[in-house]
């Protein structure tokens, strides 16, 4: 008897990592938008009278609405409910309207306005520019984390079965070469426009336009892709008979695992994105070089693991080994900020700034690689959206708080030492997670350090 088998889309190997780089580029160019105005701190100091302090509480807000309104959680619900185009879209409109109100905050059109006037009327320690660009901010951050779960859920969707990791790990290896992009991108456009910080950022939101138009692409595929699998009698999104209920979110709160996996993720991110906000100032006062130096000498921090990323993805597809690459991560990236605190400025060379940046990266590899594709080993796929958001919530969280703190004790202090500490505080407490996740694997038998990829048996 012979049977007729039709291709699903993404069985074809060209448009299922054509659908990755669609939902990819839109990642790419949020990451860029995240950190636009990281090199350019010094220069927004000067030029709209803000502090440290003033651009750690700007820093911090793009988590405000996702942890103290409980944005994520409620984004875990609509993508469980929704699916992953409608939270898509809904998520890069966000980013880009967020974007929007940012670029009009710091702008000369803002200047003089009777918004200006009532802004700078309460919390005056706060310039107005920073208070409106913040809430911009804040509205960005809602889409960009939103986004991020959506495209995660959108990968273990579209590579179930075939090169989960290793998708994953191109998709956050585009991400993160739009913080090396922007590095040097950002101080570039702000020297050809007199110094402006307003040229960069209106260059990064025309870019996420066209991050949300790559995504209704995307969206169009997947349709089709739904209809292929409602076509073969399967459940899709859209269909499923085990609907997506308020009371499944118990079973994610009551793993062990899932806390273990969510602090691991707070812990060490919270040394990692706060990190990036300060980096190209720590490095302009502990070497003394301008601020356009320090850029593109922090722009190689993604370099190593924007190539690493994707063959540790296919590493864990093939061999696995996950939860002990997070505790190897931990390790590196401990040692990398004490370096920062002590070593660098006995002995401040750029050359060992490089080797240390490079270095932090391999960090930043090795961690999100065997992070991400964990999940879906320990998470039902009907509740994945909301455990990624709920995982997201708690990180945010770290990400609010800790650039606060962080501008606090460069407020200060006047240095950048114990703010290094402090990160290295947080790796160790990280390598602890990853030791309690790796022992509990090994009791429960979650298959984190087995590979993901599962050899066929022939018929």
């Amino acid at each position: 008897m012979t049977q007729t088998i039709t291709k699903k889309l993404n069985d074809k190997w060209y448009l299922r990592w054509a659908a990755l780089l669609l939902i990819s580029s839109m990642m790419f160019f949020a990451y860029m938008f995240v950190d636009v105005m990281s090199p350019l701190m010094s220069m927004i100091e000067s030029s709209h009278n803000w502090n440290s302090e003033t651009f750690g509480t700007y820093a911090s807000s793009e988590y405000f609405l996702n942890v103290f309104v409980f944005f994520l959680i409620f984004a875990g619900i609509i993508l469980d409910k929704m699916g992953i185009r409608f939270t898509g879209l809904l998520s890069s409109a966000l980013m880009v309207i967020g974007a929007l109100i940012k670029l009009y905050a710091i702008s000369d059109y803002f200047v003089g306005t009777g918004l200006e006037a009532w802004l700078n009327s309460w919390w005056v320690e706060l310039p107005a520019s920073a208070k409106l660009a913040s809430l911009g901010f804040m509205i960005f951050g809602c889409g960009c984390e939103m986004a991020g779960t959506t495209v995660s859920k959108a990968i273990a969707k579209w590579f179930q079965g075939k090169e989960m990791a290793l998708a994953m790990g191109m998709e956050m290896a585009i991400a993160r070469l739009g913080v090396f992009a922007v590095m040097w991108i950002s101080p570039l456009i702000a020297e050809k426009y007199d110094m402006s910080v307003l040229a960069p950022v209106a260059f990064c939101t025309l870019l996420l336009i066209i991050g949300l138009m790559n995504y209704t692409i995307f969206s169009l595929m997947d349709k089709r892709f739904d209809k292929q699998i409602a076509a073969e009698g399967k459940t899709t999104e859209q269909t499923s008979d085990e609907e997506f209920q308020l009371k499944d979110l118990g079973k994610i709160f009551s793993s062990k695992m899932f806390w273990l996996v969510a602090l691991l993720c707070v812990l060490y991110y919270s040394a990692i994105f706060p990190f990036q906000r300060y980096a190209p100032n720590f490095l302009e006062t502990t070497l003394q070089v301008d601020a356009t130096t320090a850029a593109r000498l922090f722009s190689c921090f993604p370099i190593l693991a924007m190539v690493l990323t994707p063959f540790l993805g296919a590493f864990l597809d093939l061999v696995g080994k996950g939860a002990t690459m997070l505790m190897v991560g931990a390790v590196i990236m401990i040692t990398c900020h004490l370096s920062f605190a002590f070593l660098l400025p006995i002995y401040p060379s750029p050359w060992l700034a490089l080797v240390l940046i490079v270095t932090l990266g391999v960090s930043f590899s090795l961690v999100p690689a065997a992070l991400w594709p964990s999940v879906p080993k320990i998470i039902d796929e009907k509740i994945l959206g909301s455990a990624y958001c709920v995982i997201f919530w708690i990180q945010n969280i770290g990400l609010c708080l800790v650039p606060l703190l962080i501008g606090k004790v460069l407020n200060v202090t006047g240095s950048y030492v114990m703010p290094m500490v402090i990160f290295s505080l947080f790796g160790v407490l990280a390598f602890v997670m990853s030791l309690l996740l790796r022992i509990e694997d090994g009791r429960k038998n979650y298959g984190l350090e087995k590979p993901n990829i599962k050899k066929k048996k022939e018929e």
